[in-house]
């Protein structure tokens, strides 16, 4: 076809069917990203083309749509085209040099599901589950390794690849559905392709990629529709500030400012004060945003507006593809604040009842309130951030539940003071509140491996205002499998999802049954089984606990090593009393008559034993225990 003939079709738009030409093979066309769309996005289309001197074409696309920009980079092997979209339907990208027509990339434009852009986020009536996929159960032992990874299964090593994968959570999912919970958060399950240590998943090398090993796309969308057909919503774990040291465009980035580059390793300060510090000196502003999390984790340059937008397409390519319910964001203060505003934005904007919490790690509460959507900053910051993760409560839970005695200051009174804060919030309610993660020490062991300290902690978890969050295995009662603060031993295998554990945690038997701890040392028999089945009771009841999901909150100071609160609403009552101390305490119901009395509480039901607990005459409650009464 002659120059004259493609320039006047380009120019009356009217071809619809695209030229005879061959597809592109891998070496004229090595990426398209997006890998596909939808018709109906209010997401603005732009597509990463990436391959051998690439730049050198122009780009068209024939089917319902239109490029309407072409961008190239400073790399000649990669363009970026802005594509406006139709409807429905196949199309073809096809690549013009000199006139001609070359070699085209089919491209399908696809039809969303019914209601996509109203689905509902996770929310305080949930419980969430988090995984770390490798870790959790090895459904299929074939793809422990594959040939186009580096990093090979070894259980023996505490920071190896263990070999869990999607196909172990899919076998599990009626364990985590028995247990109450109504949501899960997988650690990142896109390809890492490190050579070691890989396991974790938060040094990405293909953001469109399932990792081979934890098994593939349509893998991960299956178990995203099992997880649904359970009650059970998906939040998918994400890293925008950092990609793998072996993501494919480290070999040949787009821009020289794709990352951020210094002469020589710079770690980051990782003191995100710098955000917002009216103080802090430019250079250190500068090393905060820009230095990297690790050597194997090159920093992502947000300002740069092409990698913003390749951002803000994957994230809603991956809640569209999937069907997810929420995203967590790794390390979110690290990146950018202002791209980063704007990245929640376009995706609230794409789903307007979604939710997106990011990791804010600062005991610091004003520090921590300042990353929440509608936080009244100084500044007039406005993150877009709809959740946050309550990292000042887990604190209050280790240190608070672990005194033996009170002085005026310590011991439970420690959660009563995080509680207190709840003005700085922007949504106290949507606080991630949670009594370990896979970076934290296994609660089990910072309560000293006590059963009844474990069961309190649960219990504060799952009444206290926020969305309550708890690690696979917390409702048994793990503990590390060695030194306690290297994360691998932090990380355990689950006893049960291998062929061949001796005790099989996930069922009755196993938990009643097991006794030994994860570093070999004696455990009393069936405690496992206690710290679950109080687990369960409590989440399946907290499922439909109008009060704890929706409700206000009333708490009472005492200096006693107790701590009480009320959780309401107009017409539910849920009263919480922790009793922290080693002796019986009696419930100092009169204390409470400014709320009791106006409402006429006298008895309620216990929602673990099921009892009448009539509070007309006294009521002790035993050591280190939690009273959780529903009137």
């Amino acid at each position: 076809m002659t120059v004259v003939s493609v320039l006047a079709f380009i120019a009356c738009g009217q071809e619809q069917k695209a030229p005879d030409v061959a597809e592109a093979t891998p070496d004229q066309v090595t990426r398209v990203e997006p890998p596909c769309w939808w018709a109906g996005m209010k997401t603005d289309l732009q597509l990463l083309v990436q391959g051998p001197s690439i730049s050198d074409y122009d780009v068209r696309i024939f089917g319902d749509a239109e490029v309407t920009g072409v961008h190239k980079a400073e790399s000649p092997n990669y363009l970026f085209v802005d594509v406006k979209v139709g409807g429905p339907g196949a199309c073809s990208i096809v690549f013009v040099k000199d006139g001609e027509y070359a070699f085209k990339v089919p491209y399908q434009i696809g039809e969303r599901r019914e209601g996509s852009a109203e689905r509902k986020g996770f929310s305080s009536a949930d419980m969430v589950y988090l995984i770390m996929p490798d870790r959790f159960a090895n459904g299929d032992p074939s793809n422990d390794n594959t040939p186009d990874t580096a990093d090979k299964v070894d259980r023996e090593k505490l920071a190896g690849r263990h070999g869990g994968d999607i196909k172990g959570i899919m076998d599990h999912l009626d364990y985590i559905a028995d247990l109450g919970a109504t949501a899960i958060w997988n650690t990142p399950l896109l390809e890492d392709n490190e050579p070691r240590e890989s396991y974790h998943g938060y040094a990405c090398s293909n953001y469109y990629r399932i990792d081979p090993r934890f098994g593939d796309n349509e893998m991960y969308c299956e178990l995203v529709r099992q997880s649904h057909a359970r009650g059970i919503k998906m939040i998918m774990d994400i890293v925008t500030n950092h990609c793998g040291s072996a993501h494919w465009w480290m070999k040949d980035l787009p821009f020289q400012d794709w990352v951020h580059q210094w002469p020589e390793y710079t770690h980051s300060n990782c003191n995100f004060a710098m955000q917002n510090d009216p103080n802090s000196a430019t250079i250190d502003q500068i090393n905060m945003q820009s230095g990297w999390f690790d050597t194997s984790m090159p920093d992502m340059n947000l300002d740069n507006p092409y990698l913003l937008q390749y951002f803000k397409q994957w994230a809603v390519w991956w809640i569209e593809y999937a069907d997810l319910d929420g995203l967590r964001v790794d390390t979110y203060p690290y990146n950018e604040k202002v791209p980063m505003s704007q990245w929640c934005a376009a995706v609230r904007k794409e789903y307007p009842n979604i939710n997106i919490v990011g990791e804010v790690w600062t005991s610091n509460i004003a520090q921590l309130a300042y990353w929440q959507d509608g936080a009244l900053n100084r500044d007039g910051f406005n993150s877009n951030l709809p959740a946050i993760m309550d990292f000042p409560l887990h604190g209050a839970f280790c240190q608070g539940l672990n005194a033996d005695y009170e002085n005026w200051d310590e011991g439970i009174t420690k959660v009563f003071d995080a509680i207190a804060n709840d003005a700085f919030y922007a949504d106290p309610k949507n606080i991630l509140v949670f009594c370990s993660n896979h970076d934290t020490d296994r609660i089990g062991d910072v309560l000293r491996r006590d059963p009844d300290r474990m069961k309190m902690v649960l219990a504060l978890t799952a009444t206290v205002r926020g969305i309550p969050q708890i690690f696979s295995g917390d409702e048994q009662m793990f503990t590390p499998s060695g030194y306690s603060h290297h994360d691998g031993g932090l990380r355990v295998d689950f006893p049960g999802g291998w062929k061949g554990d001796r005790f099989d945690l996930f069922t009755e038997e196993g938990r009643a049954a097991c006794d030994v701890d994860f570093d070999g040392s004696p455990l009393r028999e069936g405690v496992r089984a206690e710290v679950f089945d109080y687990a369960r009771k409590l989440f399946t009841w907290r499922k439909g606990a109008a009060a704890i999901h929706d409700g206000k909150t009333l708490h009472f100071l005492r200096r006693d090593n107790t701590y009480a609160f009320f959780r309401y609403t107009d017409d539910k009552v849920v009263y919480v009393f922790a009793n922290n101390c080693p002796f019986h305490v009696a419930v100092p119901w009169a204390d409470y008559s400014e709320f009791t009395a106006s409402r006429g509480l006298t008895a309620g039901r216990d929602v673990i034993t099921g009892e009448r607990v009539d509070f007309s005459s006294e009521v002790l409650v035993e050591p280190r225990h939690v009273l959780i009464v529903e009137f």
